[in-house]
């Protein structure tokens, strides 16, 4: 197929549109597919591997010349040098969409079908022109993610959760599941971790929330992150874990390993789906389990979602103080429903009541993040777990972000505020040697 030549449509196209310095879509796309299937011809992968950056566009530049030639077509040299970027991006990278994963300002990638391709930036979502020659393009760049990890995906297993090697999270659903054509989502990740100043430069949250944070992490409360999908909560995680002391051990559990925890000791656990014989499947559950075995300081679930609630509370409440994670939820009060429903999903046959109580004597802060109509995202709420009244546990706000408007522009308005109320556990920082100034609480 590399050796056959471009049909006269092709040559008409290029021919009548060269004046212009450009060439229709599907003529692009069909000479950029050409131009790969010849250097992966002529050259075997194994060869490819072993070939310096430098040699690898030399080759390419070699076979696309080759190709062109053997049509009998001239190309403007912007047009030879896109091409040559794009099979580049083909061979060493994931396509079409390799510009996209290079861009800072880019937080998510989402392929819908080889021709609709969206990004996010600063939170808001926008169409790219960037596409995909047909769905089997996009099937092999994701077989391309997931196959070095040990995933498959196919017809009987058409959904897969897989990383990137900069720990970026993927999510692949292809047909008959996806009536689309292969969908492809990347959530990605800065390579560059956010540190807690970026969070309070972006608006995050307030430098006396991230002192008050600070000293809760390092007095060992237990610690939930909530929010929507999208809300900024791993960023966040991955931020107030970085205030966890250097000489503690930390042991994270993980569907698909995307903290990026900046501490030396730190060992990554990730659970696994079952194989083709639908067997070998290791649960977020047994991973918890596994790790009170592994003589961890701290705790670091990165989504809670199922029965290994129950396990996370009755580690919370046998010594391993100090843990961490995020749910999805709408706020402080509804975490702690979906954790009374999340601990019921373990299979126990526990009342409410004890369910609660140890929901309230394991869990110390809530955490609870938006992302706002504008793309930003911020920490609203900061909610202390008080306890149980009678059969209800008591919650009390310690910081909220307060919304006053939005501008011209559409950029929301507001500020994060202290309630001016202390937390009941200020003694348990004390009696950690955290001391905190009384002027992190006043209503400014």
């Amino acid at each position: 197929m590399a050796t056959e030549q471009f049909g006269p449509s092709a040559q008409q196209s290029i021919a009548g549109q060269e004046s212009l310095g450009v060439i229709d879509q599907e003529t692009f796309l069909d000479i950029r597919s050409r131009a790969h299937e010849r250097v992966l011809l002529e050259c075997e992968a194994a060869q490819l591997s072993r070939m310096t950056l430098d040699r690898k566009i030399e080759q390419v530049r070699e076979s696309l010349t080759a190709a062109l030639k053997d049509a009998g077509l001239a190309l403007p040299s912007r047009l030879r040098d896109r091409l040559v970027d794009e099979v580049m991006d083909e061979i060493v990278g994931y396509g079409p969409i390799q510009p996209l994963l290079d861009d800072p300002t880019i937080t998510e990638v989402m392929v819908n079908g080889p021709r609709k391709v969206y990004v996010e930036r600063d939170g808001i979502i926008e169409p790219t022109s960037k596409v995909f020659k047909d769905d089997l393009h996009v099937m092999r760049i994701i077989e391309k993610i997931v196959t070095p990890l040990g995933r498959r995906i196919d017809e009987s297993q058409p959904m897969v959760d897989a990383r990137l090697p900069d720990g970026s999270r993927v999510n692949a659903i292809i047909p008959p599941l996806s009536v689309t054509g292969p969908t492809l989502t990347i959530r990605k990740f800065s390579r560059i971790p956010y540190t807690v100043h970026d969070l309070i430069s972006f608006g995050t949250m307030s430098e006396e929330m991230a002192d008050f944070l600070r000293a809760c992490v390092i007095a060992k409360l237990n610690i939930l992150i909530s929010g929507g999908t999208g809300s900024g909560k791993t960023t966040s995680l991955n931020v107030i874990s970085s205030f966890v002391p250097e000489n503690e051990r930390i042991v994270t559990i993980e569907d698909a390993a995307e903290l990026q925890l900046q501490q030396e000791h730190v060992v990554s656990l990730e659970s696994r789906p079952s194989n083709l014989e639908g067997k070998g499947e290791i649960t977020i559950r047994q991973l918890v389990r596994n790790s009170l075995r592994m003589r961890p300081d701290r705790i670091i679930v990165g989504e809670v979602r199922g029965g290994e609630a129950l396990d996370m509370l009755q580690a919370m409440n046998t010594g391993h103080d100090g843990s961490l994670s995020t749910a999805h939820t709408n706020s402080p009060r509804d975490s702690i429903a979906r954790l009374e429903t999340m601990t019921l999903m373990a299979g126990t046959d526990l009342p409410s009541r004890a369910i609660r109580e140890q929901i309230a004597a394991a869990m110390n802060l809530i955490v609870h993040q938006n992302r706002l109509r504008d793309g930003s995202r911020k920490i609203t709420h900061i909610t202390e777990v008080q306890g149980m009244e009678g059969d209800v546990i008591v919650l009390q706000d310690l910081f909220l972000f307060e919304q006053t408007g939005i501008d011209a522009s559409g950029r929301v308005l507001g500020k994060h505020k202290a309630t001016g109320l202390r937390p009941k556990f200020v003694s348990k920082l004390k009696k950690e040697g955290v001391e905190l100034t009384t002027d992190i609480f006043k209503v400014a």
